[in-house]
């Protein structure tokens, strides 16, 4: 059975007569279904009924029906009602705005407002570099989206992109003190969505893009770094390339590996795909054999994008033309960015000893993880229900932090390499093991660190 999860986690009201033991039943009841219990409280005690409140977690929104269903059968229970802690969280919003100043007396109005504001305003006219030190500039992020590839919900739109950005921007905050707001665009045509960040980008320190479906993504990141004079970063492009190759360096030291002389097979070859291929040819890799939709990319493989050109240009040397289990067999790595059950038991069983797996998927990995773990040296999933958790969250905060601390201008693969190294180092020798290849995304080293290394860099 598939791992529960406090995304869908619920809590239930239920009632019964005390002479049922209500407490040990809706235990038995919810925890024989599969569900996990993460709190109970007896609420009312009466002598004709006692309430109680559970909350466990759930494997989806199906699971959690049947919960509500097993407990509903048992003649002298009563199911008052359930609440999805997720959609209670989400309640108006996750981010809000609040003044940094005081605003109790005409005399802090004066000076945060009218007449004393117009001063701030000439001072920036007569130098417009003030502009970074005299407003809220030099600590601000767009998190730019059009919806159109969002999780793994596909193509969503802006509406329905809004939780998420929220959701990033909350993150940035939580772990680099940096404001963030979300801009959920409600068009997809390139040309709109470099004009609309163009026009906006005064307010901002930097522009994070975020869930823009490819190719289209590769030309509006390209058109706004040569536009802007602020930095511009897809984190599913770049953040993930960079916390896979943090995560790789530090699984290479423990099977004694060199990224040089290892063969690595990739699933998916979009936007998260390319940016790591790019990023392991720029660390040394020399050989990847890439898979998407159609299959191997190889010399014969057509071209839409200047990105795609670049991924046929420099993988698969031997011209590999088979499908990806018969390129499993003796892989040292595979890398998988794409869709759920692409492997099977063989393919993980057919790889080199010392193997590592890196089934990114989320949140259903291309194998599941305990399969992959009898034969592979390293595993490392998308999901924080598992070990070694390959999560942008290791990167964006310290890399924002550090290029608006630097008021850069431009992002530079040298700076995204230096920030994987710095996100590696944070594991001491004395950590590094094969259920720990990456650090928490709660270890405060990790921004600091990251964001000394891009400060270093730019």
């Amino acid at each position: 059975m598939a791992s529960t999860s406090p995304g869908y986690g619920i809590t239930i009201r239920v009632e019964g007569a005390p002479e049922l033991q209500p407490v040990a039943l809706i235990t038995s009841t919810i925890t024989n279904a599969g569900a996990t219990i993460t709190a109970l409280d007896v609420v009312e005690s009466l002598l004709e009924r006692v309430v109680i409140d559970v909350t466990c977690d759930t494997i989806d929104a199906d699971h959690a029906q049947q919960i509500h269903a097993a407990l509903s059968a048992h003649n002298g229970l009563n199911v008052r009602k359930v609440s999805d802690r997720t959609f209670l969280l989400h309640l108006g919003g996750k981010i809000e705005v609040v003044s940094k100043v005081p605003l109790k007396t005409r005399d802090d109005l004066s000076r945060a407002y009218t007449p004393g504001v117009a001063r701030i305003s000439q001072a920036i006219v007569d130098d417009p570099t003030d502009v970074r030190r005299l407003t809220m500039k030099r600590n601000t992020v767009a998190v730019v989206t059009d919806g159109s590839a969002v999780l793994g919900l596909g193509n969503i739109g802006p509406a329905a992109a809004l939780p998420v950005m929220e959701g990033k921007a909350a993150l940035f905050k939580r772990f680099a003190n940096v404001d963030a707001w979300p801009v959920c665009l409600d068009t997809q045509d390139v040309d709109e969505i470099v004009r609309t960040v163009q026009l906006i980008a005064p307010v901002y320190g930097g522009i994070n893009l975020e869930d823009i479906s490819a190719p289209r993504c590769f030309e509006v990141e390209r058109r706004l770094r040569e536009l802007l004079d602020i930095p511009v970063f897809h984190d599913d492009q770049h953040g993930t390339a960079i916390v896979v190759l943090a995560a790789l360096r530090n699984a290479l030291k423990l099977v004694k590996k060199d990224i040089s002389q290892v063969r690595i097979v990739m699933s998916g070859a979009g936007a998260a795909g390319t940016a790591i291929a790019r990023l392991l040819v720029l660390s040394g890799a020399r050989n990847i054999i890439a898979f998407d939709k159609d299959g191997v990319i190889n010399k014969k493989s057509h071209s839409d994008d200047s990105m795609r050109s670049w991924f046929i240009e420099n993988s698969n040397p031997d011209n590999f033309a088979g499908n990806i289990h018969e390129g499993m067999v003796g892989a040292d790595i595979f890398i998988g960015v794409s869709a759920p059950q692409v492997l099977n038991e063989e393919d993980v069983a057919a790889m080199a000893p010392g193997s590592i797996v890196f089934a990114l998927a989320n949140p259903d990995p291309e194998i599941d993880p305990v399969i992959a773990r009898k034969y592979a040296a390293v595993v490392a999933t998308g999901r924080s229900d598992q070990p070694n958790q390959i999560n942008n969250v290791l990167a964006f905060p310290g890399i924002f932090r550090g290029l608006l601390d630097a008021q850069a201008h431009k992002i530079t693969d040298k700076l995204l390499v230096a920030a994987a190294e710095a996100i590696a180092d944070c594991v001491s020798p004395s950590q590094l093991n094969a259920s720990f290849i990456v650090p928490s995304v709660f270890d405060p080293n990790v921004v600091t660190k990251v964001a000394a290394a891009v400060k270093q860099s730019v």
